[in-house]
């Protein structure tokens, strides 16, 4: 075979023959694309159809409750409502502690809420929210908006008589022991980026004080 024909055969293809390479922003082009296609997967809720007669919205102690979600879950959206309260009001009103919101019957619902108005009667102690209150003396579980009026008074109560809790909850400050010097910082509180300002300023004040001193 004469080395003509050889050095023919090896000789590389033309540009139109071979097959044409992906430039870096084609790849990238794609990549983006297989993103926005898993991104709308992600983002398409399915939709469950629970019948006609589900309720999508269950009113409870002057609360709006998901009909979606499980009982004890959804319970939980009510102020002053723990899990371990709200598995303990399941077991109080004898439901499924994973049964839907949507699909208690009327009667379970009067039942949950004559549970939930009666909970501080019927209760063991150690659940309550409240215990020993320093009025009454009694024990006693709040829901809702009577645990946000309670709170309010108690921090007032201690605003007034001016005890250590009361001016700290007037100056802002943490109540409870916390730690202030890295953290919950506010107002003119001296932090770093202050110290840094100053420092600026004071160098500022005596550069221009040379600078008059110069002139004079």
């Amino acid at each position: 075979m004469p080395e003509s024909e050889k050095s023919e055969k090896e000789k590389p293809k033309p540009d139109d023959e071979s097959p044409k390479q992906e430039t870096k922003k084609e790849k990238v082009k794609k990549k983006e694309e297989k993103k926005d296609e898993e991104k709308e997967k992600g983002l398409k809720i399915k939709k469950v159809d629970y019948g006609p007669d589900f309720k999508y919205i269950v009113r409870l102690m002057n609360t709006d409750l998901d009909g979606t979600r499980p009982l004890v879950l959804g319970l939980t959206r009510i102020n002053g409502i723990g899990h371990r309260v709200a598995r303990v009001i399941a077991n109080m009103a004898h439901l499924d502690h994973h049964q839907l919101l949507g699909r208690l019957s009327d009667s379970d619902l009067a039942n949950l809420e004559g549970v939930l108005k009666n909970f501080s009667d019927t209760a063991p102690e150690f659940v309550m929210n409240r215990q020993n209150d320093p009025e009454s003396g009694k024990s006693m579980h709040l829901f809702s908006q009577d645990l946000t009026l309670y709170r309010t008074h108690d921090i007032n109560l201690m605003k007034k008589i001016r005890c250590y809790k009361g001016i700290r909850h007037e100056t802002g400050h943490k109540v409870r022991g916390q730690r202030t010097k890295s953290n919950g910082r506010k107002g003119l509180a001296l932090g770093v980026i202050r110290q840094k300002a100053l420092a600026e300023a004071k160098a500022k004040e005596e550069s221009e004080g040379k600078s008059k001193e110069e002139k004079k």
